[in-house]
């Protein structure tokens, strides 16, 4: 879509992502109104009430997962000017890939809030394990590309030396932790496809104090390398509080006990 917008209003208005947002939401919602009431009978069956109680456990975990990311790049800005520059390269690539696992967990929230809808749990069970299983291939071939891609192409980013140094020491961690950031991503899919809002936000803001905690320490000690470290540490917690909901059975996931 990006492509087709006129070059003055991408590079003079500076109104074409906007543009974009909105034309393909516009095309959205009309395929959408084809296949379902975009418009309940009454207000009554709006249901407004669990629609703010989830819209604010969901924004109170994207605060929690903002407020890392952030404090980890300001850590890093205190380093100085190319240590920052490097960081921000490494890190903006490192989220870039985590957004296609973001999209294989939206597709497999999708099935699973079908699944539980119909209380059709062993489906909800073969798409959870599947979905799991196509993360962790998914992650370990970024790893492979990126191990390879990004120390040949980060000269298209940057020619100083000094910044690509820091490039080569990032590299590592972003390749290393692809399995775990796809998991973490497919895992938060999943608590949303099962409706486990309350416990992905609560289990975030621990997540997020404990990873704050980390990014302060280990920088005072690490530097550059010690707020990637942090951030390990912060996305192997993400994964390990998806996992541990499912592995315990608590929640949703209380049916398989039986």
């Amino acid at each position: 879509m990006v492509l087709v917008v006129p070059p003055s209003l991408m590079l003079y208005h500076m109104y074409g992502g906007t543009f974009c947002r909105y034309f393909i939401a516009s095309i959205l919602l009309w395929r959408l109104r084809l296949h379902v009431d975009l418009l309940p009978p009454s207000f009554k069956h709006l249901q407004f009430g669990r629609f703010l109680k989830n819209g604010f456990l969901l924004l109170a975990r994207v605060i929690a997962a903002t407020c890392c990311v952030t404090l980890s790049a300001s850590m890093a800005a205190r380093l100085g000017s190319t240590p920052m520059a490097a960081f921000q390269i490494c890190l903006q690539t490192w989220l870039a890939c985590s957004l296609l696992a973001d999209g294989l967990a939206f597709a497999g929230q999708a099935i699973l809030a079908s699944a539980f809808a119909r209380k059709d749990y062993p489906k909800a069970t073969a798409t959870a394990s599947r979905i799991l299983q196509l993360a962790l291939v998914l992650g370990l071939l970024l790893s492979i590309l990126l191990g390879v891609g990004l120390r040949i192409g980060s000269r298209l980013f940057t020619s100083d030396q000094g910044v690509l140094h820091h490039i080569y020491i990032g590299i590592p961690f972003v390749c290393l932790t692809q399995p775990i950031n796809a998991l973490a991503f497919v895992f938060d899919g999943i608590n949303y496809g099962a409706s486990d809002f309350g416990y992905a936000a609560y289990s975030m803001v621990l997540v997020a104090v404990v990873s704050i905690i980390c990014i302060l320490t280990l920088e005072s000690y690490g530097g550059f390398i010690g707020i990637w470290i942090a951030l390990v540490i912060y996305m192997s917690l993400r994964m390990f509080a998806g996992f541990w909901r499912i592995g315990t059975a608590q929640g949703p996931w209380a049916y398989l006990r039986g």
